[in-house]
């Protein structure tokens, strides 16, 4: 197939995601040292922000390590397609509050997080503390 003719797969880094043993001090850290500002909290994870960009660092206190995670249409569909050009599925696609989102690996190992937001994006209170979620526009 004619590379020119497809839709690029990934449509952008969604956040980066960072461990931390305790999400207190990682807030005190990132939040109250570095600058960055709150978008959003849970008791296990909080989204902040990065000037430049609409890619959130997130940090969380469930997996150990870092790991990008990509945007895309349709976390099933991309997963599908990424597996047929030659990847391999290491996590097939399950459900998380905002949608969709799987693991694959490119032919070299590399581990991609695809997740979509066909469940919207989180809502929040005034201290940033999800509360739910915005449904997506339906309309056309």
């Amino acid at each position: 197939m004619d590379v020119s003719s497809q839709k690029p797969l990934l449509n952008k880094i969604d956040c980066i995601r960072l461990h931390v043993p305790d999400l207190d001090a990682g807030l005190a850290f990132y939040r109250d040292k570095l600058g960055h500002a709150l978008i959003w909290r849970t008791d296990r994870a909080a989204g902040l922000s990065m000037p430049g960009t609409d890619a959130e660092l997130v940090l969380q206190t469930e997996d150990d390590g870092q790991e990008i995670d990509f945007e895309v249409d349709s976390a099933d569909e991309s997963a599908m397609r990424f597996v047929k050009a030659g990847g391999e599925m290491a996590v097939p696609p399950f459900d998380i509050q905002i949608g969709r989102c799987a693991v694959v690996r490119d032919p070299w190992g590399n581990p991609l997080v695809l997740l979509d937001f066909s469940k919207g994006m989180l809502a929040t209170d005034k201290n940033g503390y999800v509360t739910g979620n915005i449904t997506p526009d339906k309309e056309s």
